[in-house]
């Protein structure tokens, strides 16, 4: 283990899992992260094995065949997994999200229909608020759910729509009016509807197309695609918590643990390229001595370190609160807005260390300098962040006059 991002009072039990993702990592996603990357390769076997590893069920329930485990011990192997290749922190992350808003805002019959198989991996879960025209701005989404008889008739289009094309169940939210009268809040006249669908590309079920990935400058192998719903019929059973007008909050619940995934991956990045940085300084001659042995380098060494260090305490902090049961959509924020920003910064100063040879293809820091920016913009933009932080800490700190 490292000596930096250390994660006191962990149980044994945490720990030995913690330790078994590390050495899966160093043992099978590093050696070949960044050929598959290169290729925009899924990476299936990897794929596999953290099935084989109980990873798709660890957050849910033990009476769902999960590992019932807490956000902190997923946000900490995120955090291993971010560190080997980011790509395939995404592919568990959109699935666990599903799977963390099926647990706390579904109805029984679909707890009991959907968690099992998402504990095994043999369902796998994306989930879909943005729109060729709106990102962070959710109120302004125009993809539309109207019922007829027992069904809910879904037209509209979706945009970054991680695990899009690999994934079986898709959490889709919708404007419904159903029950809503004219003059509603936009956010009070959502749904979240659960959409079964087969694996792969084109028309994978009636009235649901995925027309095929996203090429991308970073973020590779896994599958970034739209979504296209014309006329797809949804059983009115399949409404998340089997009432229309939650979706709003459902999917803010699922965006809030996300932050802390967000984070916990930002942590990762950093983390591999200090470990990269570091080594590299140590090996590279200048002036017949090791670039470390440079002061203008042990700064920068200096400054990355104290980065890691800071955007992992804040990710565990935002993680515990949430754990605990307390609302924690300030510590989420500021999480994910920190290691997002020093990930980017220590990725830059790792790349400066590596000289010419960062920007070779050969080298791993290449791509890590490619996949720090989709942290600036996933689970919401740095300005989208700032704008919660500031508004918690108003309701926080309000003036009394």
């Amino acid at each position: 283990m490292s000596r930096l991002a250390q994660t006191a009072g962990l149980t044994d039990v945490q720990q030995e899992i913690l330790s078994t993702v590390r050495d899966f990592v160093d043992k099978e996603i590093i050696p070949v992260a960044t050929q598959l990357e290169h290729r925009d390769e899924y990476p299936t076997e990897i794929v596999e094995g953290l099935k084989e590893l109980g990873l798709f069920g660890l957050m849910i329930p033990e009476e769902y065949g999960g590992l019932g485990e807490s956000l902190l011990t997923y946000a900490l192997c995120v955090e291993e997994i971010a560190r080997g290749w980011m790509s395939v922190s995404g592919i568990i992350n959109t699935h666990f999200i599903v799977a963390y808003m099926l647990k706390q805002h579904g109805t029984q019959e679909q707890k009991d229909t959907f968690l099992p198989r998402m504990a095994l991996g043999e369902v796998r879960g994306a989930f879909s608020m943005s729109e060729p025209a709106l990102g962070s701005d959710v109120s302004a989404i125009t993809s539309k759910g109207v019922r007829e008889g027992d069904e809910y008739i879904l037209n509209g289009q979706k945009m970054w729509l991680t695990n899009g094309g690999t994934s079986t169940l898709v959490a889709v939210l919708c404007r419904s009016d159903e029950g809503h009268p004219e003059g509603t809040a936009a956010h009070k006249s959502m749904t979240t509807f659960l959409v079964e669908k087969e694996a792969g590309f084109g028309e994978v079920r009636p009235g649901l197309t995925i027309p095929g990935k996203i090429d991308k400058m970073g973020y590779k192998g896994v599958d970034t695609t739209e979504l296209i719903m014309d006329g797809l019929r949804i059983p009115a059973n399949r409404v998340l918590g089997g009432t229309t007008g939650r979706g709003f909050y459902q999917m803010m619940d699922g965006v809030e643990v996300g932050r802390v995934n967000v984070a916990a991956r930002g942590c990762g990045v950093a983390q591999r390229a200090f470990e990269l940085g570091v080594s590299y300084a140590q090996q590279r001659q200048t002036f017949g001595k090791p670039i470390a042995q440079h002061q203008a380098i042990q700064f920068k060494l200096a400054e990355m370190a104290t980065k890691v260090e800071a955007a992992h305490a804040m990710m565990v902090n935002a993680a515990r609160k949430k754990d605990s049961g307390e609302r924690n959509d300030l510590e989420a924020g500021m999480a994910k807005y920190l290691a997002s920003e020093y990930c980017k910064e220590v990725v830059e100063d790792a790349f400066r260390i590596h000289g010419g040879y960062g920007f070779s293809k050969e080298y791993e820091i290449e791509r890590l300098y490619r996949e720090a920016p989709m942290l600036l913009i996933g689970e919401g933009t740095a300005e989208i962040q700032k704008m919660i932080i500031g508004r918690r800490l108003l309701e926080e700190y309000r003036f009394q006059g």
